[in-house]
């Protein structure tokens, strides 16, 4: 159910909160913590009135404020982790797709009762095209299910592979990190305290030294540094990453580490320098499918995270190394990244193949779902390609519309069944990874300022946000 006004929405919320001028004070957590979340976040997010969707968005970021949640950057805690002040961690980073409330809530669910405080939410730039969830979208997603499991606490919401398309960026460089910028700005508006900068597309493998090779990766990798620097809200230190070695290519090394940062470190001006490096280890993202359906084994190397985390640390006082492509993985595989310092893991595919391969998910609505794709995604099938293949490939395409509210509409009962199973996944890949009981940690080192919500931001973002192109070659894990 939807709100037809702003009257409806103060009304609604009115049973569970009163307001001190613009500062939400909760008089019942029960009611907040119920049906009215739901209402709430329908409305936010599938309102066909875009003054009420935007009342929406502005509401649940009051109530998160009232109730404890504030949106946060990690960097404090990489920082700590790369001078030795506190012990590793490695700190899962996930994608979620679809059904991103029912998702964020299972991992609430999961992580108040292992008593996890470190995490990380994101979307990647690609993703917010094809699942039609854009920055602030995303945001109200993951702090209205943070209110309604009575999670309290720093949230953590990360921009994944923010990435310079190659073709582009040597056509028009200026023209290609502008679009990057404009990008950067509506996200650190939206709450991104967390940013992940992917211009290792501008690797150039062809030229003579491994320094050439990374130049223009460390060029736009540092002039996006200094911009979110400058951008960043009062008393934040965004969260920067980099990386250096394509996901699906050649296994990266030490000496493009040390490459890069010898060519990125003198031009970053405004502050911090990345803590974190995103690096090549033998994955993909979504892993590879064989033409059975069945999933390729991988060969991958942890002695490529633990080296390069090595010097991460001891020479740069960085987190560590970030694992992309990580959860279509083994299962006896997760417990080594914490093993072989990864500082993050990147996690999606996994998750979405729970919900698309659940016994409970309708097998008339999977397939209203792939005879979509195979209409509107038929010029992305390459000769040869099996069905199980093309669909395994092109599936995360029908997250977005015009299929989202079909989604959003999945009956209760199967929900249920599906999201149990997925904070399962969650506690398990928490635990494999070594973050339970992290919650102490994290509040002790994070530093997470209150920013006011802003109704005119979440207007502006509907009115006149980012209209992100289709992006032909997209990486997201």
């Amino acid at each position: 159910m939807t709100y037809a006004d702003r009257k409806a929405v103060d009304e609604a919320i009115s049973k569970a909160v009163k307001f001190e001028g613009d500062k939400a004070v909760i008089r019942d957590a029960v009611a907040l913590n119920g049906e009215l979340l739901d209402h709430l976040y329908e409305t936010a997010v599938f309102s066909n009135n875009t003054e009420v969707k935007a009342y929406a968005r502005f509401k649940i970021k009051q109530l998160a404020r009232a109730a404890g949640i504030k949106l946060a950057s990690i960097h404090d805690l990489y920082c700590a982790i790369g001078k030795g002040k506190t012990p590793s961690l490695t700190v899962p980073a996930m994608n979620l797709r679809g059904l991103s409330y029912d998702s964020a809530r299972a991992f609430f669910r999961a992580a108040k009762r292992l008593d996890v405080g470190a995490f990380l939410f994101e979307i990647a730039k690609s993703e917010m095209q094809y699942t039609s969830q854009n920055p602030h979208e995303y945001v109200c997603s993951m702090l209205a299910a943070a209110i309604r499991e009575g999670y309290t606490g720093p949230v953590f919401i990360q921009g994944d592979h923010f990435q310079a398309s190659a073709k582009n960026y040597f056509a028009d460089k200026n023209k290609e990190i502008n679009t990057l910028k404009k990008l950067i700005k509506e996200s650190l508006a939206a709450g991104f305290y967390n940013i992940d900068i992917d211009s290792s597309t501008l690797v150039v493998l062809e030229r003579t030294t491994i320094r050439e090779q990374q130049k223009d990766n460390a060029e736009v990798c540092a002039e996006l540094t200094n911009f979110i620097r400058e951008n960043e809200p009062m008393g934040i230190t965004v969260s920067i990453g980099g990386e250096i070695g394509e996901v699906g290519g050649h296994n990266s090394t030490v000496e493009e580490f040390e490459a890069f940062m010898e060519e990125y470190t003198p031009l970053v001006k405004k502050g911090e320098a990345i803590k974190k490096i995103s690096v090549q280890t033998g994955t993909s993202h979504g892993g590879v499918v064989l033409p059975d359906g069945s999933m390729a084994k991988v060969k991958l190397d942890f002695a490529v995270l633990e080296n390069i985390s090595k010097v991460a640390r001891e020479k740069y006082g960085m987190g560590g190394t970030v694992q992309h492509g990580a959860s279509t993985l083994p299962d006896e595989m997760f417990h080594k990244f914490k093993e072989h310092g990864a500082v993050e893991v990147h996690l999606a595919t996994g998750f979405q193949n729970l919900i698309f391969d659940h016994p409970m998910l309708s097998y008339d609505f999977k397939q209203k779902v792939y005879n979509h794709l195979a209409q509107n995604f038929a010029k992305e099938r390459k000769e040869g390609e099996s069905d199980e293949q093309f669909f395994y490939k092109v599936r995360k395409k029908g997250w977005g519309d015009p299929l989202k509210y079909d989604w959003w509409m999945t009956p209760a009962e199967i929900k249920q069944e599906i999201f149990r199973d997925l904070e399962d996944k969650f506690a398990f890949l928490i635990e494999q990874l070594g973050v339970q009981d992290s919650k102490k940690t994290v509040e002790a080192i994070v530093k997470a300022p209150e920013i006011e919500p802003s109704l005119d931001n979440e207007t502006a973002a509907l009115t006149g946000g980012i209209k992100l192109e289709v992006d032909t070659n997209p990486r997201a894990d």
